[in-house]
């Protein structure tokens, strides 16, 4: 491809600084992609043992539920359900991390003291089952919220791996070209003007 640009020191100097920049900028872009792969790899691990706890916990609440249906009827222990109060609410946070928005769940962890059917005295079963389903539902809180996370991570590793090759395979070596190009022809009009400058000489 034809190189259309002037070969003057002005534009030397000008390609020069383009160089530079484009340099440092794919450094800065590739130093990016490494952290933001290292902290995707971090959320991978942490999702895991949140999932891992969550099958854990859904395991003993359901046990629980069993010994409750089995001590208290299936009827009865519906009546005690619908008692229940309703869903504590939650709202989502935007945080802003290497210039992405990342979500984060702000909620309250915690649990009722007193609740309407009293089954603190009636049935020991029902309160564990209780707490291991509410676990279960802060975990799960938790784990959107990393895999949200890692996938919003992922975009951005994606968009900075985009404009990393568009420097480094397109914009880096057309400049590189543009520079030679400059310097090769700057050269050799010098060249040409010394021994112009030597004929001349030679004929005084």
């Amino acid at each position: 491809m034809a190189i259309k640009i002037t070969p003057t020191k002005a534009n030397l100097i000008k390609a020069k600084s383009r160089m530079s920049f484009s340099v440092k900028g794919y450094d800065l872009l590739d130093k990016k992609r490494t952290i933001l792969i290292q902290e995707i790899m971090q959320l991978v691990k942490e999702a895991e043992l949140i999932e891992n706890e969550i099958n854990q916990k859904f395991q003993e609440a359901y046990k629980a539920l069993q010994q409750v249906c089995i001590s208290m009827g299936l009827n009865h222990l519906e009546e005690f359900a619908l008692s229940i109060n309703s869903e504590m609410p939650f709202e989502i946070r935007i945080k802003g991390v290497m210039g992405v928005d990342i979500p984060e769940v702000v909620y309250t962890e915690k649990y009722e003291k007193s609740l309407p059917y009293g089954f603190y005295e009636n049935n020991p079963a029902l309160d564990i089952a209780i707490k291991k389903f509410n676990d279960v539902k802060f975990l799960s809180y938790q784990l959107a919220q990393v895999e949200t996370t890692a996938y919003k991570l992922s975009l951005e590793i994606r968009k900075t791996q985009k404009s990393a090759n568009a420097l480094d395979k397109i914009q880096i070596p057309r400049l590189k070209d543009e520079i030679k190009y400059i310097q090769d022809t700057i050269e050799e009009k010098e060249r040409e003007e010394f021994f112009r400058l030597k004929k001349v000489k030679n004929r005084r």
